[in-house]
């Protein structure tokens, strides 16, 4: 074959990226990309433990995610918000009920929100009423109250009617000729325990908030 020929010969392509270096330099870059790997994770890792809400992992390690984290890293905003709910709420509501014969009678406290928890467990496909109506009303009624059950704004008194309704169809006297006088409703709230393997002490005791009586 003529010299020439090999002379103008076009070279092959080059292999792109880390394929492309020899076996020495292969190495090295595949250990610094494993090294920017493993400090990427144990940052965000710190990260994660900074502003993730309390949890037991969190407070064992407190000193050195502070390390770590303070000051270059620090963070003003919460990776989740609201918190995750460490608490029970069960919605109960009871009823004055005027019998045909013209008794005044109170009902027993029913607990709504067990009844909608029964209706829901092992159902494939729960109804959004069951499962939502009843948390979303109590929520849409505290977000709009204060502590002494008072109104802080305009929707208070929507929130009271949303209340009322569902407690009023919930509660339906059964017998004919009762008529429904009147409806209170209550929360019953208690802490969800530690875990067995925790050091933390939780005050289990159920805590209850009473609304007054609303007529029908």
């Amino acid at each position: 074959m003529d010299s020439n020929e090999h002379e103008g010969a076009v070279p092959g392509p080059r292999t792109p990226g880390i394929a492309g270096l020899s076996t020495p330099y292969r190495v090295v870059a595949a250990l610094a990309l494993g090294a920017v790997a493993v400090a990427a994770c144990w940052h965000l890792g710190m990260v994660f433990l900074h502003v993730a809400p309390s949890n037991t992992i969190g407070k064992r390690h407190a000193q050195a995610v502070d390390d770590w984290i303070y000051p270059e890293f620090e963070q003003n905003w919460k990776l989740f918000a609201p918190n995750p709910l460490q608490q029970n709420i069960a919605v109960q509501a009871r009823a004055q009920v005027r019998t045909a014969g013209g008794d005044l009678v109170t009902t027993g406290w029913r607990d709504l929100s067990a009844e909608d928890a029964a209706a829901i467990r092992h159902n494939p496909l729960p109804s959004h009423t069951q499962q939502n109506e009843l948390r979303r009303a109590w929520d849409f009624f505290t977000g709009s109250h204060d502590e002494d059950n008072k109104a802080d704004g305009e929707r208070g008194a929507l929130s009271e009617a949303y209340l009322q309704r569902i407690a009023v169809r919930r509660l339906a006297p059964g017998h004919p000729g009762d008529v429904l006088v009147r409806v209170q409703l209550r929360s019953a709230t208690t802490a969800v325990p530690a875990p067995a393997w925790s050091t933390e002490e939780t005050d289990t005791q159920t805590y209850y908030r009473e609304l007054p009586w609303w007529t029908v």
